[in-house]
């Protein structure tokens, strides 16, 4: 009797994948985007944010498909990037740190390549390296995602139309056992014309495969600290422009530095990060009003970062979003300039550098108590311990991890982890064949239903 239930449900199963395989609408137009390290309290912060500024929802959160999408690996319940992005392009859980390959090793095949197979062009846009673990879960295949030189190997063997965004680090690492040459050298080789830089960038037009970075070897600035030049909705808008074609085209774009501003526990930072990444999604969405019965667009995250908190004891329950524009620079660039200052000051004592905290994240020193970002005895104390052991040794992470401590807590913020947590994700879509992303489901299914819609 067993045997012949389990004989009727594997039936059933196999009726509904034909009838959703039939079901399915071919979607000329595809576009994937990855907020790495982005759940639902990154996704809701920065709306917030937005909101307490007197702005609008966040795009990604508008949209008519919204859903929980679970993120584990497989060899732990806490993914890393490579793990993630591998199930997310791929549909086969792996372990953490490989890439593009399953549990032993052996290579998978991602969308991308499911797209170039179908005749689409296909782009691969991030924030941060292009080597970096999420893109290279499209186009490479190591069981080691720290492979940076043989992944971008992979990068030009794909011969995949668009790669844009950060440098390709380890470009010309003549230490590597796969030595063969700079990356951007052999990417001419094979075909590709290579664009660095904002001025290189705007000379881009027609070109039948395209490398354009920011820079040679390293990920894009922070929007907070550079908000003119190249961003990654300009990036996203050129691909689109290069990649149209009758036959339809497979895009992914990461929002990379989300995750590392997470990692940092950097909330202001993290928000202008999720703001960049919802303009890219804009370009998207553009395109498919004018497009409406031939593009799916697809948004999610690979896991969640920081664990971050929309709530904090000191402030009960105040949430105070519209205080972190308060914040003046990134985590990374406020350490490196009192690394700088302490370094070419070493008679200086705290009075001193205390100017730098004031400019960077407006916090008040000797206040009023009505002040909001007065800063109390407890705190200021705590800066000045910090501020003793950045003395002895400039490379001292204590008085920049309290400044922003702090300056969350006076938002309302608060972070549970420096690493990834478990915590699932938000998965959005908008178009043809959107309705499949309804519900809760594993990260796998994304590669799997996306793979139903590029095969049609």
């Amino acid at each position: 009797m067993f045997k012949r239930l389990i004989f009727l449900v594997s039936l059933f199963l196999m009726a509904s994948s034909v009838l959703f395989a039939e079901q399915l609408k071919r979607a000329k137009y595809v576009f994937l985007f990855i907020g790495d390290g982005m759940s639902l309290p990154q996704r809701m912060i920065a709306q917030n944010y937005l909101k307490s500024l007197g702005g609008d929802d966040l795009l990604i959160n508008s949209l008519p498909i919204q859903s929980i999408t679970f993120t584990k690996s497989a060899d732990s319940l806490i993914t890393d990037s490579a793990a993630s992005a591998t199930a997310i392009a791929c549909g086969e859980k792996t372990k953490n740190h490989y890439i593009g390959v399953d549990s032993t090793g052996n290579p998978l095949t991602s969308t991308a390549y499911v797209a170039k197979k179908s005749g689409r062009k296909v782009g691969i846009i991030t924030s941060v390296t292009l080597t970096h673990a999420t893109p290279a879960a499209f186009y490479a295949h190591n069981s080691n995602r720290g492979n940076e030189y043989e992944i971008a190997l992979d990068l030009v063997n794909s011969g995949f139309d668009y790669f844009a965004g950060g440098g390709i680090a380890q470009h010309d690492n003549k230490n590597a056992k796969s030595f063969k040459g700079d990356i951007y050298s052999l990417a001419k080789n094979s075909g590709y014309s290579v664009f660095v830089g904002e001025k290189d960038f705007a000379e881009i037009s027609g070109q039948k495969k395209v490398i354009a970075v920011e820079n040679k070897g390293g990920a894009m600035p922070y929007f907070i600290d550079k908000k003119d030049g190249l961003r990654l909705a300009d990036f996203t808008r050129k691909g689109i422009e290069l990649l149209d074609n009758p036959k339809g085209f497979f895009m992914m774009v990461e929002g990379g530095k989300i995750d590392w501003m997470c990692h940092a526990n950097d909330v202001a930072t993290t928000i202008g990060e999720i703001l960049e990444f919802d303009r890219a999604v804009g370009e998207a969405f553009a395109f498919a009003k004018k497009h409406p019965n031939e593009t799916l667009i697809v948004i999610t995250g690979d896991h969640e970062t920081g664990g971050l908190t929309l709530g904090f004891a000191g402030t009960g329950y105040k949430l105070y979003p519209e205080r972190l524009k308060n914040q003046s620079c990134s985590y990374d660039s406020f350490k490196n300039k009192i690394k700088d200052f302490v370094k070419s000051n070493s008679e200086a004592v705290f009075d001193d550098i205390k100017p730098i905290i004031e400019k960077s994240f407006a916090l008040k020193f000797g206040a009023p108590k009505d002040e909001p970002m007065r800063l109390s005895t407890a705190e200021t104390n705590e800066l000045k311990s910090a501020f003793e052991r950045l003395k002895k040794n400039p490379d001292s992470s204590a008085l920049a991890n309290s400044a922003l401590r702090i300056f969350n807590n006076k938002a309302g913020i608060a972070w549970t982890s420096n690493a990834h947590t478990a915590l699932p994700v938000a998965t959005s879509a908008y178009g043809v064949n959107s309705s499949i992303f309804s519900g809760m489901f594993d990260n796998t299914d994304i590669a799997k239903n996306l793979k139903a819609v590029l095969e049609k």
